[in-house]
């Protein structure tokens, strides 16, 4: 596939600027009010910096869901199954880096239906 290449999701999307067998990056747009699945990755690893826009990310410490707001400039690096997911409180921008296992992704919960 040519890059970079966009993946519409329902709550904004992807855009994927590099990928190869060692390592992918990318740009998440995520409109407001939206939020992603609230996922873990069994492989994947990745480090999430917002570039524009504020998000609420969640991460699961020991049985409860830690929220914590996020803004430009500001980083965090999720292992891999680590519970996690990121709402946008304004339009916001996202940059990914992360190992190229772009299918692993195990939801736990999905406002827009998905599995």
């Amino acid at each position: 596939m040519e890059l970079p290449y966009r993946v519409e999701k329902p709550w904004g999307y992807e855009l994927v600027w590099a990928r190869t067998d060692r390592y992918v990056g990318k740009i998440i747009h995520i409109e407001p009010g939206h939020l992603l699945s609230l996922q873990y990755h069994n492989q994947k690893d990745e480090t999430i910096f917002v570039l524009r826009g504020e998000i609420i990310f969640r991460i699961k410490e020991g049985e409860k869901l830690v929220e914590r707001r996020m803004r430009e400039g500001e980083s965090c690096h999720i292992p891999p199954l680590t519970v996690h997911q990121m709402e946008a409180v304004s339009s916001a921008d996202l940059l990914e880096a992360s190992t190229p296992e772009l299918d692993d992704v195990v939801r736990l919960e999905d406002r827009y239906g998905r599995v």
